[in-house]
C-alpha cells in the first residue's frame, strides 16, 4: 500500500495523544479516523512519543513522515464475519517529546482541546520527577508543565481523557498533576490560581477502553478485532473527541466495568482454570471455544452462577447481550490469543475477577460450586 506524504501543518490537531502503541493506533486513532471520514467530527490528532525507548522513537519518526497506516479489522461481530483493511487517516503529525518539547508546548498552548493518553501500566509513576525540569520524565510531570504553560498564556482549560486501564484513571491523574503543581509551584505567586484553573477549568473524565489489538503490521499498523469500546464519563463542558457508535458518553462507568471484569475477564480466567485441569489440550482461546470439555463448563458457570448473581445489579437482558458478544469475540477465527498468556498471574486474577462474584452470591444466598472449585 502506498501513501501520499501530507503537509507538515498540524494546526487542526485539537487532540494531543500521548502514546504510540498499537492499541491507540488501532483503537482511538481508528475511531477518530472513521468519524472524520463520515463528516461527524473535525478534530485530528497530534501524537506524542514520550518514552525513552529507541523503538518507540523509530516508530514516531515513521508516523511523522507517513501519517497514514493500515489497520486490519478481522473477526466476527453481530453474527457477521469481517475481514477488511482500514486506512487510518486521523494523524496530523507526531512529535518526540525529548527532541521537540518546545514545539509540543506551543501546540498545546495554541491549538489543543483534548489530551488523550495510554502510557502503559507504569505511566502514572512519578518517582523524583519535577514538572520544572527542562523536559519532565514522567507523563504527569509533562502534563503539569504543559497545562501550566497554557494557563500562563491565559487560555481555556483542556479536556483530559486518559485511557490507561486504571480504575478512575482521570481522577488519579488529576490528583497526581495537582500534587505536582502544588509542590513545584509553591514559590509562584499565581500558583493558587493555577490550582483553581486545573480543578475548575479543565475537564477530567474517567474512561474505559476495550479492544483486542492482536499484532502489529510492519512497519506501521496493526491487526484488531471488530469489537471496540471507548466509554467516557459525561462531564459539564467536556470536549468530545469524535462521534462514533463505539464511543459511548455515559453517566457511570460502573455497568461497563462490571461486565468487562466479571464476564469477559472472569470468563478468560475460568477458561484457563478448566484448561489447566484438562491438561492444556489446546493453545488458543478460539480453539477452546470448539472443545466441549472447555466451552461447556464455561457456558454453564456463566449462565447458572455469574449472570444470575450480577442480575441483582444490572438487567439480565444487558448481561445476556454482553455474554453473547464476549463468546463471539472469544471465537474470533483470526485471533491467536494464547491461553498461556492469560494464565500469567492466574492466582491474582482469580481473586480479582472471580472472588467478588462469589461474595455477591453469598450475600444473595446463592450457591456457586463451579466458581468455588476454580478458587480452591
Amino acid at each position: 500500500m502506498s501513501f501520499s506524504k501530507p503537509t507538515n501543518d498540524f494546526r487542526d490537531a485539537g487532540i494531543v495523544q500521548f502514546g504510540t502503541g498499537r492499541f491507540l493506533l488501532a483503537h482511538v486513532d481508528a475511531l477518530v479516523s472513521e468519524s472524520l471520514a463520515n463528516g461527524d467530527s473535525d478534530e485530528r490528532i497530534l501524537v506524542v512519543q514520550s518514552s525513552t525507548r529507541e523503538e518507540g522513537k523509530r516508530k514516531a519518526r515513521l508516523l511523522a513522515e507517513q501519517r497514514r497506516y493500515p489497520v486490519r479489522i478481522c473477526g466476527r461481530r453481530d453474527g457477521q464475519t469481517i475481514d477488511r483493511e482500514q486506512t487510518v487517516d486521523s494523524i496530523a503529525g507526531c512529535l518526540i517529546a525529548a527532541e521537540q518539547w518546545e514545539a509540543l508546548k506551543r501546540h498545546v498552548v495554541e491549538h489543543a482541546r483534548i489530551i488523550v493518553s495510554n502510557t502503559a501500566d507504569n505511566g502514572y509513576e512519578i518517582g523524583d520527577d519535577s514538572s520544572l525540569a527542562a523536559v519532565p520524565a514522567s507523563f504527569p510531570g509533562k502534563l503539569t508543565q504543559l497545562l501550566r504553560a497554557r494557563f500562563e498564556a491565559g487560555n481555556e482549560g483542556l479536556t483530559i481523557l486518559p485511557c490507561e486501564l486504571i480504575e478512575q484513571n482521570a481522577r488519579q491523574l488529576k490528583s497526581l498533576v495537582t500534587t505536582m503543581a502544588r509542590r513545584d509551584g509553591e514559590a509562584m505567586a499565581d500558583n493558587a490560581a493555577f490550582l483553581d484553573w486545573l480543578a475548575n477549568r479543565c475537564v477530567w473524565a474517567d474512561t474505559l477502553v476495550d479492544r483486542i489489538v492482536s499484532a502489529p503490521i510492519e512497519p506501521l499498523g496493526a491487526i484488531a478485532e471488530p469489537y471496540a469500546l471507548w466509554a467516557i464519563v459525561r462531564q459539564p463542558g467536556m470536549a468530545i473527541p469524535c462521534v462514533h457508535p463505539d464511543v459511548e458518553i455515559v453517566d457511570d462507568l460502573g455497568p461497563q466495568a462490571m461486565c468487562k471484569l466479571h464476564i469477559l475477564n472472569l470468563a478468560h480466567t475460568y477458561l484457563v482454570d478448566r484448561w489447566q485441569r484438562e491438561g492444556q489440550p489446546v493453545e488458543f482461546v478460539r480453539e477452546a471455544m470448539e472443545t466441549a470439555a472447555l466451552i461447556d463448563p464455561l457456558r454453564t458457570v456463566l449462565e447458572e452462577e455469574v449472570l444470575p448473581t450480577l442480575s441483582a445489579e444490572l438487567p439480565m437482558a444487558r448481561l445476556q447481550n454482553y455474554l453473547g458478544v464476549t463468546l463471539e469475540r472469544f471465537a474470533n477465527p483470526f485471533l491467536d490469543h494464547r491461553l498461556s498468556d492469560i494464565a500469567q498471574n492466574h492466582t491474582a486474577k482469580r481473586q480479582r475477577r472471580l472472588q467478588p462474584v462469589v461474595d455477591k452470591a453469598r450475600l444473595q444466598g446463592r450457591a456457586t460450586p463451579r466458581l468455588d472449585e476454580a478458587l480452591s
